[in-house]
């Protein structure tokens, strides 16, 4: 029951941050680069949030459980 949680949190952290992140694409203009973009996100929290979810999925799915 935990890793389906851990998996469903992660799933929701995934599409918030993916979200986020695609939204921010509207500040891409022609005197901005795509540089200029990543330097921008990285400095966003909430765009942390797509890798926190893609790696609580990941070790969802990957260690076993204590339980057989």
């Amino acid at each position: 029951m935990v890793r389906l949680f851990f998996y469903l949190v992660g799933f929701g952290f995934s599409v918030v941050g993916g979200m986020v992140i695609i939204a921010y694409l509207n500040i891409i203009t022609p005197e901005r680069g795509f540089s200029e973009y990543m330097a921008y996100i990285a400095t966003r929290a909430e765009c942390y949030l797509l890798p926190l979810g893609l790696l609580f999925m990941w070790g969802s799915l990957s260690f076993p459980s204590r339980g057989s």
